[in-house]
């Protein structure tokens, strides 16, 4: 088909496309487990009127997004009437609706761990995680102004985000609950990013770190008898870096996961291919689905890079739940898009999430329609 054909097709909003007499549908396999499903991150935007929305919610479904993640709480401010955050605007009560009508799922996307709202850190800058030299993120947070992270072994900093996932939970046409930054700072940030930042990480260092406050030091000394700050190198004692990635899970898997499904949500999360560098353990939550951001130009990787990646998370899920490769638009061209597409479910993706919507001209939807056309359905 012409990308004119295309791009008029998607004009009239159609979900089905005619090609040579034969009406195509989307993969499915005999096994439902192994239906290929494709999701597409859509970053806050409030301006665009609702008719442009549905226009748009046609061009994802017909090009063969199943479900969008739209960015409902940035850290600063939520996009919902939520009751104990400051809110931007009741973005998520317009998006559902919208995105029903054209059969996509929507599943909202939160950030998790950073907290950049003014009135938690000056309030509550005890909630912080602190780094190796004892330094609080409020205060000097790693590589840019909004790293300013939670710390994962607090009850109260629990009990702040279960208030925004229950909040959550409450919208009845809502499919799901989307956890972004669910982990520490990047202790070793991707290599191709240090430049950007005038770093060099060969090791982990102690400014980059995280988290030794006095809640983490005297954990990890209940269990063990360590104070963490007393270890000759800490970034090679395998106890301290495994409480790390504990505290993520335990946050995770007992506090956030159950509320979920009390209420009927599938719950996923953006996660990290390098997830140590994160202390982010995230092949042993209990999720529903896994989009690791498959971001190769943050790691100089290309299509190849992404394929490695992608298997390696489906051999470490051994089958458990699916795994969608999260690829980085902006750094792929049409063609580009299509080999990542066919790279990633070549290596066992359940299929790809997209990030973001708002980078896909019409060559590249026509790209991703023309790739999705092609898997062979059982």
């Amino acid at each position: 088909m012409k990308r004119s054909e295309f791009i008029k097709v998607l004009g009239l909003g159609t979900v089905g496309l005619m090609t040579n007499g034969i009406f195509f549908r989307p993969a499915y396999s005999k096994d439902p487990t192994k239906r290929i499903k494709n999701w597409a991150w859509i970053t806050t935007d409030l301006k665009i009127p609702d008719d442009d929305w549905l226009r748009k919610f046609a061009v994802m479904r017909h090009a063969g997004i199943d479900a969008i993640l739209p960015e409902i709480f940035n850290s600063r401010e939520a996009y919902y009437g939520s009751q104990h955050l400051p809110v931007g605007g009741e973005w998520l009560e317009r998006i559902i609706p919208l995105a029903k009508k054209e059969g996509l799922e929507v599943h909202a996307w939160m950030w998790s761990m950073p907290c950049n709202i003014p009135e938690i850190y000056e309030r509550q800058p005890e909630w912080y995680i602190v780094n190796g030299n004892g330094e609080s993120s409020v205060v000097k947070p790693a590589y840019v102004d909004y790293y300013k992270f939670l710390c994962p072994s607090r009850e109260e900093v629990h009990e702040f985000i279960e208030k925004r996932v229950k909040e959550l939970a409450q919208y009845d046409e809502l499919d799901g609950i989307h956890l972004d930054y669910i982990r520490l700072p990047d202790v070793i940030i991707a290599e191709a990013l240090q430049p950007r930042y005038d770093v060099v990480q060969d090791r982990e260092y102690p400014e980059f770190d995280y988290c030794y406050c006095e809640v983490c030091r005297s954990k990890f000394e209940d269990q063990t008898g360590i104070d963490p700050l007393e270890l000759d190198d800490p970034a090679m004692n395998e106890p301290w870096r495994q409480f790390r990635y504990d505290s993520v899970t335990n946050l995770v898997n007992d506090k956030l996961v159950p509320i979920a499904r009390k209420h009927d949500k599938k719950i996923s999360a953006a996660v990290f291919p390098n997830w140590e560098a994160v202390r982010q353990q995230w092949m042993v939550w209990d999720l529903d689905a896994f989009l690791p951001m498959l971001y190769h130009n943050f790691y100089h990787g290309d299509t190849e890079w992404i394929k490695y990646h992608t298997h390696k998370g489906v051999t470490a899920l051994d089958g458990r739940v699916p795994l969608y490769s999260g690829l980085f638009v902006p750094e792929l061209n049409p063609d580009e898009l299509q080999q990542a597409v066919q790279v990633s479910l070549d290596a066992g993706a359940g299929g790809i999430s997209l990030f973001h919507a708002n980078a896909m001209d019409g060559n590249h939807w026509e790209s991703l329609h023309a790739t999705l056309r092609s898997v062979p359905v059982d």
